[in-house]
């Protein structure tokens, strides 16, 4: 009686924790200490699910005794890996519309991120990068002002000028810095080392000088490691509050999934259908590009790992004002130092 009441217990509670993990929004968890780590990793997780439907299959075929509830944890397991597939295949683990990001209508935007891990990457391989892609607008996360510079001037050598602005909490850790490169072409930007900005690591707010363009968010967020939870929290709150108004564009590095932005998106205001359908991948009044181009999915962190295994907390959004041509989460740069893989999305302006 004892063994069966365990056995029951343990069951009850198998499907508990992996309901949790497959749709934490379903409780609210989805910023909940271990479960908020668990979702952010939806691939890596459906790899140990499926490893250890082999080993219980294994177990049981070894201890007869053992089958019955063996036979409920493997079911509990393949329904978990199947929600969780979905979820995957919906926002979209293929490189989105890689043509658009070569192939742009005039007035559209590049926009470029990628958390350099400071000295780690070389000024050269970021502005090879951004050059690549013709990045109008580059974002980096853990880069000194002086690293920037660098960049921006082997740009401006290939004659692709850009302005260089950064924030710094302290000159000790890279980490601390967080800096973005804008084309000359859209005109002088500037930032109010006074504004609302994330609690760890910097987030810098720029605005066009003339008044004219979008409002240009560099993110850095705090990871949410031990010590820090709550701070990631308020980030994310901080983070959808700045992306609520009118023509912005917030890129960087989130150390978030669209999981974790579940409950802090708001897209009621909308009438397009196309918003309406990525409505779960908003954050405040900005809509992830990378979901509504169909590679919502891929990881952007860490390199060690094939993307469909990471976590993508690597972001470009963009309010209602903007639409998305072509995202593409760059794969072929993970051994130049950063942890992180940049990604690149094509925004026009919206009609209508």
């Amino acid at each position: 009686m004892i063994r069966r009441l365990f056995a029951a217990l343990l069951i009850v509670g198998s499907a508990a924790l992996l309901l949790a993990a497959a749709w934490p929004q379903l409780f609210g968890l989805q910023r909940t200490t271990g479960i908020a780590h668990v979702v952010s990793l939806r691939g890596a997780a459906i790899a140990v699910a499926l490893a250890l439907i082999v080993a219980l299959l294994v177990l049981a075929l070894l201890w007869r005794r053992f089958r019955p509830m063996g036979a409920s944890l493997a079911v509990l397991l393949v329904a978990f890996v199947l929600v969780s597939g979905l979820v995957l295949a919906s926002r979209g683990v293929g490189p989105g519309d890689s043509i658009a990001l070569t192939e742009r209508s005039e007035g559209a935007l590049t926009v470029l991120a990628w958390n350099t891990l400071g000295p780690a990457t070389e000024p050269a391989d970021v502005a090879d990068v951004a050059l690549d892609v013709a990045a109008d607008v580059v974002v980096l996360p853990e880069t000194r002002q002086e690293d920037a510079i660098d960049a921006a001037v082997l740009m401006r050598e290939a004659g692709h000028p850009m302005w260089v602005l950064t924030s710094s909490y302290d000159l000790v850790s890279p980490a601390r810095s967080t800096s973005m490169l804008v084309s000359v072409d859209l005109g002088e930007y500037r930032f109010d080392a006074d504004e609302r900005t994330t609690s760890v690591l910097p987030t810098l707010v720029a605005t066009p000088v003339d008044g004219e363009g979008p409002t240009l968010i560099a993110v850095h967020a705090v990871a949410p490691v031990t010590g820090q939870m709550e701070n990631w929290r308020s980030d994310l709150e901080l983070l959808a509050e700045l992306c609520s108004g009118d023509d912005i564009i917030m890129a960087g590095d989130f150390n978030a999934t669209i999981d974790h932005f579940s409950g802090l998106g708001s897209w009621e205001s909308t009438s397009r259908e196309e918003d309406r359908l990525t409505s779960t991948a908003r954050l405040g009044e900005c809509t992830d590009a990378a979901a509504a181009a169909g590679a919502g999915a891929v990881g952007t962190w860490p390199t060690l790992v094939p993307g469909i295994l990471g976590a993508p907390i690597d972001h470009v959004l963009a309010t209602d004002e903007w639409r998305v041509d072509g995202v593409r989460v760059i794969g072929d740069r993970d051994d130049v130092g950063s942890d992180h893989r940049p990604i690149v999305a094509v925004l026009e302006r919206a009609l209508g």
